[in-house]
């Protein structure tokens, strides 16, 4: 595994422990050259999930895509990022679940949305106006009221 840092490629596992899901293996790692540490997650491979935009395209989903998204709209909140680790974990552990291997785009934001409503006010409230796209101030205050 290559360091993040020096780029090495040798590290040592320091702790290994299953998610909260029990879907994927947590190492933290310590690089052979810089000590720095790092964390990686190992997952068993799967039927590919494909995320349907609103144009029809289908692109297989990306949980670093979803994650960026998640870190922006939680930016100064103090939401460890194990937490929004977790939310993905949780809503592709519910499609696998339902043995889903296509999902809407708007489903997914739906989803993200249910989880952030109980997770953190502002960040739902960031989230939402980059999915929702908000055309004007009172589209905009009628979320924040149905979030009241």
């Amino acid at each position: 595994m290559r360091c993040p840092k020096c780029g090495h490629q040798e590290s040592k596992v320091i702790d290994s422990r299953s998610t909260e899901f029990n879907d994927a293996i947590r190492r933290r790692r310590e690089c052979l050259n810089c000590q720095e540490r790092f964390t990686t997650y190992e997952r068993r491979e799967e039927t590919p999930i494909h995320v349907i935009k609103k144009d029809n395209y289908r692109e297989p989903f990306d949980r670093s895509k979803l994650l960026r998204g998640l870190v922006a709209a939680t930016a100064k909140r103090n939401i460890p990022i194990e937490t929004l680790e977790s939310l993905i974990s949780d809503i592709e552990s519910e499609l696998r679940n339902n043995f889903k291997t296509e999902i809407s785009s708007k489903d997914l934001g739906d989803q993200v949305l249910i989880r952030l409503r109980d997770l953190d006010k502002v960040a739902y409230v960031r989230f939402a106006s980059v999915y929702k796209d908000f055309k004007d101030l009172d589209e905009f205050n009628s979320e924040l009221r149905n979030l009241q």
